[in-house]
């Protein structure tokens, strides 16, 4: 009997390649799945930091400014006062050492901010929210800082224009939370401490004579100071 020759082995190679190619299909472990698994697994974890990452923090709200308010009390350090009125857009503010020292200004407010001018280079910057203003007054060569709170009536600004010896002059009052007052009384070049004012009534007597003290607000009474 003849041995197989180089044919019967070649045929022999390719049906057992064969078989072994239909058993990998009927297990699910041809190369094609392996390499299909692997990929999934690969996107899985490209996508894992985006679905584990952290939502960023919210900042807390800030209180918002009201249109209108009014706020006194005195600068850091004691040694004046200040009193400011709010009334939509417009702030008028006014400081005062109950002796000599005092300006009146003026000027827009936006977003809660103040930028007030007045004369002689006096200025105020700062901020204001429901419950306070603080910022920065200069005024007769000096600068302040100050935090005050907002003032309920009878607390608050009031102003005056009488007539002193027959002279026009000005009062400024500032009245404070607790009830206390500073204020003066100009009378052409000189200036003195102001009388007192009865803030339930809006009156005080300036040389002899009943004057009517006027509110000021964001909006009016600050006259031409």
């Amino acid at each position: 009997m003849k041995h197989p020759g180089p044919l019967f082995t070649v045929l022999a190679g390719v049906v057992l390649a064969g078989g072994i190619g239909i058993a990998n299909l009927a297990t699910g472990t041809g190369a094609t799945p392996v390499a299909g698994s692997a990929g999934a697994a690969s996107a899985t974890s490209s996508q894992a930091p985006a679905a584990t990452s952290a939502a960023p923090k919210s900042e807390a709200p800030k209180a918002d400014a009201p249109a209108r308010a009014d706020y006194a009390g005195h600068v850091t350090g004691g040694g004046a006062s200040v009193a400011v009125s709010v009334r939509d857009g417009h702030a008028i503010a006014y400081l005062c050492d109950g002796k000599k020292v005092e300006a009146w200004l003026q000027g827009g407010t936006a977003g809660g901010k103040l930028a007030l001018k007045g004369a002689k280079n006096a200025s105020l910057t700062g901020s204001f929210d429901a419950a306070s203003v603080a910022g920065t007054v200069t005024a007769a060569g000096k600068t302040w800082q100050f935090s005050v709170p907002t003032a309920k009536k009878p607390a608050g600004l009031y102003r005056a224009t009488p007539k002193v010896k027959g002279t026009a002059a000005k009062v400024g009052w500032i009245v404070q939370p607790d009830g206390s007052q500073v204020g003066i009384l100009t009378t052409g070049d000189d200036s003195a401490a102001a009388p007192a004012l009865d803030p339930a009534a809006g009156t005080a007597t300036v040389d002899g004579a009943p004057v009517t003290a006027e509110p000021v607000s964001g909006l009016a009474g600050s006259g031409d100071f």
